[in-house]
């Protein structure tokens, strides 16, 4: 079964508590992974699990590295993230750039997959910034200038277009989302799903490898507690994981 490695999917929040004359700070910290790692486990796929701050430290930075993977998962994960690792920010010291390293694995037989989220394409307020690296060139969509997002607090209906191995014994018509990026498939990539015009889960190839970009969440808020219940949550990400690795064929 595939070999993954997930990067992103994590975050801390401080908040200040004020009570009249007084005042106190708490911390907190969160991972959003679990639902999308317990599906490809059940699905016999293995995870490694790199949270945002492991990752900026601890991404791959060879080809070497990279090649110990299938696929590789960047989800809520901003470009600067693994472009400004601890060694170059504090210490000055110059890294291999791991965007253009993924991109050069990619072409050679890697498979990519970026699921959505704030800091995931262009994001809030573009600071996930992936349209202005490597990656834009292998990504199978064509991202906006500024912030991708559009939020559906109402709820949009996500629906198969097509037919593909991915989507498979899968409803034609998916539980609502609460959110996704606005991007274009980039011309010869196959959307296998849309929501409303836009596309939600596109693929391609790129070189000798396989890209694929999930235009929403993997969790909340973007992906409701009803999408995580539904049937075909745990299907999709193992059949789509399968066909990047290529293990179907």
């Amino acid at each position: 079964m595939a070999r993954v490695l997930l990067a992103g999917e994590s975050w801390s929040t401080t908040s200040v508590h004020t009570k009249g004359f007084d005042s106190f700070t708490t911390t907190a910290y969160e991972e959003g992974a679990a639902d999308f790692i317990a599906a490809l486990e059940h699905g016999g796929h293995s995870v490694v699990f790199q949270p945002n701050h492991v990752a900026a430290a601890k991404f791959p930075t060879s080809l070497e590295e990279l090649r110990e993977f299938d696929v590789v998962v960047l989800s809520d994960i901003g470009a600067n993230t693994l472009l400004i690792p601890p060694q170059v920010f504090s210490e000055g010291r110059a890294m291999p750039n791991r965007l253009e390293l993924l991109a050069e694995w990619t072409r050679a037989g890697g498979s990519l997959l970026m699921v959505g989220g704030y800091l995931s394409f262009m994001g809030i307020e573009a600071k996930a910034n992936y349209r202005n690296t490597a990656l834009a060139a292998v990504l199978p969509v064509e991202m906006e200038v500024g912030d991708d997002r559009e939020e559906t607090p109402q709820g949009a209906i996500a629906s198969i277009v097509g037919s593909h191995p991915i989507t498979q014994g899968l409803d034609e018509n998916w539980p609502a989302i609460l959110g996704y990026h606005r991007v274009e498939a980039r011309e010869g990539a196959e959307v296998l799903a849309t929501v409303g015009a836009h596309p939600l889960l596109v693929v391609d190839s790129e070189g000798a490898g396989r890209t694929a970009a999930f235009l929403s969440d993997m969790a909340p808020h973007w992906l409701p507690k009803e999408f995580l219940a539904w049937a075909g949550y745990e299907p999709m990400w193992q059949q789509l994981i399968t066909w990047l690795a290529r293990e179907s064929e």
